[in-house]
């Protein structure tokens, strides 16, 4: 099975997150896309809990069928995320898969410093898809991060068109990305 990886913080997933995955699933020679949310950022990022995220992602993949799916392998993991030794987990889980990694325009730069580059770049080809403000050749992905998403929640700005229905009702639920209760 050809198996396009798509591993980033889902801090929290947002629809443009579905649509790359949409997107890869349509124009990619791939069997599959998994949705990777990592266990803790190298760089200590705040990050929604683990099992938060990985639920979310959940919600967020449901729409797209079965063709998605979530991985928590960064979960068994643990510690913190790191692409080159998740794929390295992955290929020994799955010595039958091809695995592709994707990955925005804005961190194709950005790759070339990452942890064990040179030996991620030789284990998995990687597809690149455009966001704005960075050349790429095909379509771009709106201009949606979570960072926008997470100061429009905290701001009790409800971002109703960036965020699936199913995920905005969890975090309402879990109380995500509140703002902390002044004393």
């Amino acid at each position: 099975m050809r198996v396009a990886l798509f591993g980033g913080s889902f801090n929290p997933p947002h629809v443009a997150h579905q649509l790359v995955a949409l997107y890869v699933l349509e124009t990619e020679p791939v069997d599959e896309l998994w949705m990777i949310p990592c266990f803790k950022h190298p760089f200590d990022k705040d990050l929604a809990p683990f099992a938060d995220r990985l639920a979310m992602c959940r919600l967020a993949a449901a729409p797209l069928g079965k063709r998605v799916r979530v991985s928590e392998v960064e979960g068994d993991l643990g510690g913190d995320s790191r692409t080159l030794r998740t794929i390295k987990e992955l290929q020994r889980r799955f010595p039958e898969h091809a695995f592709s990694l994707v990955i925005g325009a804005d961190l194709e730069e950005e790759s070339k410093s990452w942890y064990g580059a040179d030996e991620l770049r030789r284990l998995v080809p990687f597809v690149v898809v455009g966001r704005p403000g960075f050349s790429q050749q095909g379509v771009v992905m709106p201009d949606i991060s979570s960072t926008e998403v997470r100061g429009r929640l905290a701001a009790r700005d409800w971002p109703t068109r960036l965020v699936s229905r199913a995920v905005l009702d969890f975090i309402r639920e879990k109380r995500l990305y509140e703002p902390p209760v002044s004393s």
